[in-house]
């Protein structure tokens, strides 16, 4: 548990294919992973799920790429990767979101992610994150209703 801030059992979704009769579903795997690090990383991994879910309590868990705990809504909002010396939060179109806080301290050089290193001993600007988390949501809102209608074939001309 987080300092002040309780283990939640999140009323998130997790995607259709990661939960089976033999498998746990994400949010179970993100349960599993917060509770194995026994150390600051799991406390970080566990404050910052709860003010993703503060924001947007019908977000939806999945875990990726062996391992790895992410938030979506319409599209990838940020994942939780948990290293030795950091848990870092990268944001998948980073680059696009305003951070008047300077949040923002990794992978700043890209085109698209931006991320979030906190080592421990770090804390985070509850507000400033939550207003990102926003952004995010907004932006995968926008691209998702600005996208062109799929392409058919081309209706043929008569001659």
């Amino acid at each position: 548990m987080v300092i002040g801030v309780p283990m939640i059992q999140p009323n998130a979704r997790s995607t259709p294919r990661a939960a089976t009769a033999s498998e746990p579903s994400a949010s179970q795997q993100i349960d599993a992973r917060i509770q194995s690090l026994e150390d600051w990383r799991g406390e970080a991994l566990s404050r910052i799920r709860a003010l993703i879910h503060q924001v947007d309590p019908d977000v939806v868990e999945t875990w990726k790429w062996r391992g790895v705990p992410v938030w979506e809504h319409h599209g990838i909002l940020c994942t939780g990767e948990t290293y030795k010396a950091a848990v870092k939060l990268t944001f998948a179109k980073g680059a696009s979101l305003p951070d008047p806080n300077g949040l923002f301290n990794a992978s700043l050089e890209g085109n698209t992610r931006r991320a979030i290193d906190l080592h421990e001993g770090d804390t985070i600007n509850a507000t400033a994150f939550k207003a990102l988390i926003r952004a995010a949501m907004a932006l995968n809102r926008a691209a998702r209703t600005a996208a062109p209608a799929p392409r058919g074939k081309a209706p043929r001309r008569s001659a």
